[in-house]
């Protein structure tokens, strides 16, 4: 059945495409970590209970092997991010990490910490910044290194991709990030304290109202950490900070809305995503899981979240609350802060506003993304050709990304047929643009890209047709993709097309069952664990 959109339905898409991407881009390229942030959030509230009730100290060598376990993936999370988003965009996931990488070369790091001086680059002057745990940077050099490395693949010959298009992406993107995307983030961070500074003279409530909203909303472009600065400038001065009670109605309040997506939602996986992020968030403050996986998901729970923080923010800074010591917020962290009891009524207020109106009010809106599904033990399974046409191995196609497995391990075919149909009952998770490839997670785990022809993406949608949207549920069998073959190759494009599981490396062996010709929805890899 073809799926046809109507004028206003597509009005309505491409009004809502910029934040979709947006959020669709941030979300996923935290889902593939969020598995360990939760296990490093865990390792820490571990450890700050260990260190209260006092048997473990914090100078102790076992101390410091299980907080470097537990706080390597938030140290290095220009890395991990730089790999995962560099992927969402369909760019090298590498050459994203070797981006975060840079931030957090020795040789960088060393200027930093030792302050030098009037360091140049070519005669630029830069501004050093410490990068560590930073969000923002990596989001905006990765952006710009995946627009880079699709113009790169339109000039430059296909055999020297490999390695000329990694060259080029660093030695451009590294230096614009030290010169330009970080500072800019410095810059936006002063201007942000200078803002908050003018607020917090004004008015207790309106600043405690203005911090509890928006808290959530720095984190998530990783801006909280220009902040925090001056929480520690306060304790340094006078031993005591407003701010920091202020915005510790934030992560309350997503506290809060966790709780309730976790009494309401009936799936099965987002409740269990819910209750892995409500430990580290309530023990250890670490509130990565909820943020990222449910919050910039759904957008109703933003505004749940914003209202329930600008209301707990508002009470503790009318109340006159402060921290008399720098602690990320959560239920073990409330004796930093004083009075106790007045904290606890801002705080909970947050907690229990957001967890009732998530409750009432739900958390899913009509234009949502699909939820996250976390990280899950696949099943032995098998995979049906998406295709009728000739088996090709991956080492013949010229694409180096495919051929050397760097995307996943699977098969080519040569197709006789312009149809692509799903291979098992899943979840389209992934449409290009251009509807040339697609994404499907199937039911058991398995995440299967179909990529049509070779370098098609600069057809720019010409002669492909999508029967399905991002988010559709498919059933094995099911259209997904037309495209006309005599128009593809007399356009000059080879038409083999990689059927690779991206998620291989969670498979003890990926079996090729079908040699030589296959017609669609005949058995085609075998998946074993």
């Amino acid at each position: 059945m073809t799926v046809v959109t109507t004028s206003s339905e597509a009005l309505t898409e491409k009004k809502e495409t910029f934040m979709n991407k947006l959020l669709g881009a941030i979300s996923g390229s935290f889902a593939p970590i969020l598995g360990v942030l939760a296990g490093s959030g865990l390792i820490s509230a571990l450890l700050t209970i260990l260190t209260t009730v006092g048997w473990l100290s914090n100078e102790s060598g076992t101390y410091a092997i299980l907080s470097a376990a537990g706080h390597a993936i938030f140290y290095f999370f220009p890395v991990f991010l730089g790999i995962t988003l560099a992927n969402k965009l369909g760019a090298n996931g590498f050459v994203g990490g070797s981006i975060g990488a840079a931030l957090l070369e020795p040789h960088y790091v060393d200027l930093v910490t030792s302050k030098a001086q009037d360091v140049t680059f070519l005669g630029i002057p830069i501004i050093l910044a410490n990068y560590s745990s930073t969000v923002f940077p990596i989001l905006i050099a990765v952006a710009i290194y995946a627009i880079l490395d699709r113009s790169l693949k339109k000039v430059i010959y296909k055999d020297l991709q490999m390695f000329i298009n990694p060259l080029i992406s660093l030695v451009v993107i590294v230096p614009l990030t030290i010169l330009i995307f970080g500072p800019f983030g410095t810059y936006v961070g002063e201007g942000l304290s200078v803002v908050i500074q003018f607020l917090s003279a004004k008015s207790g409530i309106l600043t405690g109202a203005v911090m509890g909203a928006a808290w959530s909303f720095l984190t998530i472009l990783g801006l909280h950490w220009a902040v925090i600065p001056i929480f520690l400038a306060n304790l340094a001065a006078t031993g005591l900070d407003p701010l920091s009670a202020m915005v510790a109605a934030a992560p309350f309040a997503q506290i809060g809305m966790g709780l309730g997506v976790f009494f309401k939602t009936r799936d099965k996986d987002l409740k269990t995503l819910a209750a892995s992020g409500l430990v580290p968030s309530a023990l250890a403050g670490t509130t990565e899981i909820i943020t990222y996986g449910i919050l910039v998901r759904f957008k109703r729970t933003m505004i749940i979240v914003a209202i329930a923080g600008a209301i707990g923010g508002a009470i503790n800074g009318a109340l006159g609350v402060k921290g008399t010591g720098f602690a990320l917020p959560s239920f073990l962290s409330i004796p930093v802060f004083t009075p106790i009891g007045l904290f606890l009524l801002g705080t909970l207020t947050s907690l229990i506003i957001a967890m009732v109106l998530t409750i009432l009010l739900g958390y899913e809106g009509k234009n949502d993304l699909a939820p996250v599904k976390t990280v899950r033990n696949v099943k032995r399974e098998t995979i049906s050709s998406p295709l009728s046409g000739e088996i090709v191995p991956l080492s013949k196609i010229t694409d180096p990304l495919f051929s050397t497995e760097t995307v996943g391990k699977g098969i080519a075919i040569e197709p006789i047929k312009g149809e692509v149909i799903s291979p098992v009952d899943g979840l389209v998770t992934t449409l290009f643009p251009t509807e040339h490839a697609i994404g499907i997670t199937s039911e058991d785990g398995a995440e299967i890209l179909i990529f049509v022809g070779v370098d098609t993406i600069n057809l720019k949608g010409q002669h492909f047709t999508s029967v399905v949207k991002q988010w559709d549920k498919v059933k094995r069998g099911d259209l997904l993709i037309q495209f006309d073959i005599e128009n593809i190759k007399a356009a000059g494009y080879d038409l083999k097309t990689p059927v690779v599981i991206t998620n291989s490396d969670q498979y003890l062996d990926v079996v090729l069952i079908k040699e030589g010709n296959v017609q669609a929805k005949d058995k085609l890899i075998r998946l074993d664990v």
